[in-house]
């Protein structure tokens, strides 16, 4: 008889995707997008355009070549601009506990913000946004608050063409609309990561792309 294999994390990653499903369905501009693969949601009217406008200001003072984890390298991979946002900022406070409240998870569960801007020909290719358990940083990553359960993405400004965030295994593609917060569980309902989650930042083709993105843990993120 062959032993089921031993996900880490598996039991947390199931009890904080059943907490921020509850809050999610309960959330009165919450989406549940179509799809029976995934739990992708879309938050209408999260941030107000004068939000939105002095956050794509913030990121640009801190915006720096984006980078990946160690040994993941790949040329062209990743082509964007990103930094931590000001986690003082009286924004970015009153921001991150919002966003913690639609999650329905402590904020000690959350990364810093990280801001992203994309310029014309600047894309993000098909990723997963959890842990590869595998590779040589999880050793770190175990301890720094154990595998990303959620992504909370939200979209900052109309984009001219292009820049869209797709899941290719979901058939979805979404364009960008300021004011909106993308939410998935980068784990299925049983706490295995979920490899359908699979997403991209499609290439802008005209204008620029600018995001904020919070990801979680399933505990203390240090």
């Amino acid at each position: 008889m062959a032993k089921t294999a031993i996900v880490p994390d598996q039991d947390a990653l199931k009890r904080v995707g059943a907490t921020v499903r509850r809050h999610l369905d309960a959330h009165p501009n919450a989406q549940k997008l179509p799809t029976d693969k995934a739990e992708v949601y879309a938050i209408s009217y999260f941030l107000t355009a004068l939000e939105c406008g002095r956050l794509n200001s913030m990121i640009d003072v801190i915006a720096q070549p984006s980078e990946l984890y160690d040994g993941t390298h790949q040329d062209g991979f990743r082509t964007s601009y990103s930094g931590n946002l000001d986690p003082h900022d009286a924004l970015m406070k009153d921001l991150s506990t919002r966003i913690d409240t639609a999650l329905g998870l402590p904020a000690a569960y959350g990364e810093a913000i990280q801001g992203q801007r994309y310029y014309v020909g600047q894309q993000f290719k098909p990723h997963n946004d959890y842990f590869h358990t595998d590779q040589e940083y999880w050793k770190q990553e175990r301890g720094r608050g154990g595998q990303r359960s959620w992504t909370a993405m939200a979209f900052l400004n109309k984009v001219q063409q292009g820049g869209a965030t797709e899941f290719p295994e979901l058939d979805l593609k979404i364009a960008p609309q300021p004011g909106v917060l993308l939410v998935w569980n980068n784990a299925d309902v049983e706490g295995a990561p979920n490899p359908d989650t699979l997403h991209a930042g499609t290439p802008v083709e005209a204008g620029v792309k600018y995001v904020l993105t919070k990801w979680y843990r399933t505990r203390t993120w240090k």
